[in-house]
């Protein structure tokens, strides 16, 4: 029978205990949330300032609801460009170009980077092993040699730069790395991509407006990758994304991006949202600071206890229970106490690593925070 292979793969998923399902939430902020009738405390949002939900809509510059085609033909309007200048102007940036995610954003632009005209010049792209999906995604899509390298392993990297004959090297890595929440030797790798003739692409998705002393992620360490990419999603609390690169780059994915080019162009709406949420993002240092004391206080917290999260110093602080039915077990128990928080799973995570992913945010009181911690202990 054709398509047999669709009943099997879902069994097999379900016997696995892998089985990924849709929750409809009826309503969420950064530190609750509200399923089924039943309002939780909410540890599982990448909503870390708390700006998703206090939009101002009188402030909006558009409200025109559709682009109506692509960026190319008339999808690109003022609002978008003033989007794109300011990105650039707070990060530095020669240019930038808007997508509707931040994976259509990494995935498009490595195909781009790498398409089949480039085929005559050796190229190779680094990534490291525990980059999201859609870098991965991306890179295996090129026509570049892809070559892996151990999480943050320096010396794994630099051996791999120095055994390439390629003329055109890229290494990529998260800011952030959103399963771990530990971050990138941003300062050393680009010393590494400079000494190998090799450019620079970080996706700044989980970094960007909390991390340094401005928010800015990896530009505050004085790195200037020559490939940035942001994300509405996360810290900014609204949806899109944008590639940020010298002007003759982004004129390059103009020209061969097919995402960029046969896409309708990102909402006016949303990106009259993103630019008064970059606004206020960046002017958020409030907001940021009581993250950083939430984070704080959540480890000082945690230390005092038997468990033993995955070091981070980030929003993102994930306990591994092994295989997934212990962390399905676990998230249950997190439940029934009135806690959500998302229990990641094979393939998303290494087999063996489920865990808890909890995510801290600045809208966290040190109650909310307590109460976690006091249920992670019982249920684990």
């Amino acid at each position: 029978m054709s398509f047999s292979y669709i009943t099997q793969a879902l069994a097999t998923r379900r016997a696995e205990g892998l089985f990924r399902q849709r929750v409809l939430v009826e309503h969420a902020c950064a530190s609750r949330i509200t399923v089924a009738g039943e309002q939780y405390l909410n540890f599982a949002s990448n909503d870390y300032l708390g700006l998703a939900t206090k939009l101002d809509a009188t402030q909006l510059v558009s409200i025109e609801a559709g682009s109506r085609s692509s960026a190319l033909v008339t999808g690109y309007l003022s609002v978008h460009q003033q989007l794109e200048r300011q990105l650039c102007d707070a990060l530095g940036y020669e240019a930038a170009l808007l997508f509707p995610s931040g994976f259509a954003a990494n995935t498009s632009t490595l195909k781009a980077l790498f398409t089949s005209g480039e085929k005559q010049f050796s190229a190779a792209v680094f990534q490291d092993k525990l980059n999201h999906a859609s870098l991965i995604d991306g890179g295996l899509a090129g026509n570049a040699k892809f070559v892996r390298f151990n999480h943050n392993d320096l010396n794994h990297l630099r051996s791999r730069l120095e055994k390439t004959k390629a003329n055109n090297k890229l290494i990529v890595t998260e800011g952030v790395f959103s399963m771990d929440g530990d971050t990138a030797p941003i300062v050393e790798i680009s010393k590494l991509a400079q000494s190998h003739s090799s450019w620079l692409m970080v996706d700044d998705a989980h970094a960007f407006g909390v991390i340094g002393e401005n928010g800015l992620g990896t530009v505050d360490t004085g790195v200037k990758p020559e490939i940035l990419v942001v994300t509405f999603g996360k810290a900014m609390g609204c949806q899109g994304a944008a590639v940020l690169a010298s002007r003759q780059v982004i004129e390059y994915l103009v020209q061969f991006n097919r995402e960029f080019v046969y896409t309708t162009a990102l909402s006016p709406i949303m990106a009259s949202v993103a630019l008064h949420q970059l606004n206020r993002l960046l002017l958020a240092t409030e907001s940021r600071d009581k993250l950083s004391r939430n984070i704080a206080y959540f480890k000082k917290l945690i230390s005092g206890t038997n468990l033993s999260p995955i070091p981070s110093d980030t929003a993102i602080q994930p306990l591994v229970f092994g295989t997934s039915e212990n962390v399905i077990a676990a998230q249950n128990k997190l439940k029934q106490k009135g806690i959500w928080v998302g229990a990641i799973r094979p393939p998303t995570v290494p087999h063996n690593t489920a865990r808890l992913r909890i995510t801290i945010t600045a809208e966290h009181s040190t109650q909310d925070i307590e109460y976690l911690v006091s249920a992670l202990v019982e249920v684990s």
